[in-house]
């Protein structure tokens, strides 16, 4: 196992039997050459597969995907278990091309639609190249993480695993050569890396890491397809993380976006109508969503509007609806209805 640690943020050999590494990567750290969103290995042989990032929620899964992809195709939140699909991100590179699986975060499930997304998480383990372990540098390795390591363990054996150590711009680089230490604790790594989304520090050595591990192989989706993931499913998403900003910790595990109908305006051609319905499950979490006189629903109007508009390419007029699904994250009928 290597650990890679550039100068400047870490330094010094890892315990036990790892190597560790230096690699300084020139000029701006993370950053890919100019005309694609990831750097240039020296082989001519060309590389394509999937990869997935695991760990706890919160562990900056979603913001690291969208930074590799180069482009918004998860969305993100301080809220735990934001991610509730399997997004595929599409990284494009001369030598490869890695398409990249945000999954939701392992947690211990206390209602239905949390065991389906823990089995949507397996599922995703069984059916990739290469897995990333992430662990946000500012918090201690703890349970959930060796609950995490011990299911990765079994899929070690049949496919590589990296470590990867995130959010590094919000500790000091000792705090960093620590938490490296402390994750090679828990399991052996293929390769330890430590990365930061927010800076793009190291971002390219770790899609490089991961291309090594990927089969060879030709494209599997065309040039500047940057997600397989349907209009609907991005925009409800999107619906989603706005509606998230700034509500109470008890109100995001209970709120889904469904997108009703989105069609062409008849007499503009420059003008796309979306309908959409915003799920909670108690009729006092209707009033918070929708906020003061339809003050809250409309801030999340006019940002969702933003995003989805950036998606299409389009002006949207956006028509949302909050509706009452009682107790929809522990009834299968209701699930399914929600796309889970």
């Amino acid at each position: 196992m290597k650990s890679r640690i550039p100068d400047g943020r870490g330094s010094g050999v890892l315990g036990g039997t790892g190597r560790a590494v230096v690699r300084t990567v020139p000029g701006a750290p993370g950053r890919g050459r100019s005309g694609h969103n990831g750097s240039v290995t020296s082989s001519d042989v060309h590389r394509s597969g999937f990869a997935c990032f695991v760990g706890r929620p919160n562990a900056g899964k979603s913001t690291l995907t969208n930074r590799l992809v180069g482009s918004k195709v998860a969305i993100t939140s301080s809220k735990p278990q934001t991610t509730r699909h399997a997004i595929r991100g599409i990284v494009h590179r001369p030598d490869a091309q890695l398409i990249i699986v945000d999954t939701p975060g392992l947690h211990r499930p206390r209602t239905l639609l949390g065991k389906r997304l823990n089995d949507l998480v397996y599922e995703t383990w069984s059916e990739v190249d290469v897995v990333g372990f992430c662990v946000p540098a500012d918090q201690k390795v703890g349970p959930g993480d060796r609950f995490i390591a011990e299911q990765l363990k079994k899929v070690s054996r049949r496919t590589p695993v990296l470590g990867v150590v995130t959010k590094t711009d919000l500790v000091p680089k000792e705090q960093v050569a620590q938490q490296l230490l402390d994750l090679q604790q828990v399991m052996d790594f293929a390769d330890l890396v430590p990365v930061s989304a927010k800076d793009s520090y190291q971002v390219d050595v770790l899609s490089d890491l991961l291309v090594q591990q990927l089969p060879e192989g030709p494209q599997l989706y065309p040039d500047g397809e940057l997600t397989d993931e349907p209009e609907t499913t991005l925009i409800a998403e999107l619906i989603r993380e706005a509606a998230l900003e700034g509500v109470r910790d008890e109100l995001p595990h209970s709120l889904a976006v469904t997108i009703e109908e989105m069609i062409p305006r008849e007499d503009r051609d420059d003008l796309i109508d979306v309908h959409a319905v915003v799920y909670v499950e108690r009729s006092s979490q209707k009033s918070i969503v929708i906020g003061k006189g339809g003050e809250r629903l409309r801030a999340v109007g006019t940002q969702a509007r933003k995003h989805i508009q950036a998606l299409l390419g389009s002006k949207i007029y956006l028509d949302l609806h909050v509706k009452v699904a009682k107790d929809w994250q522990r009834d299968p009928r209701q699930l399914r209805k929600l796309g889970f």
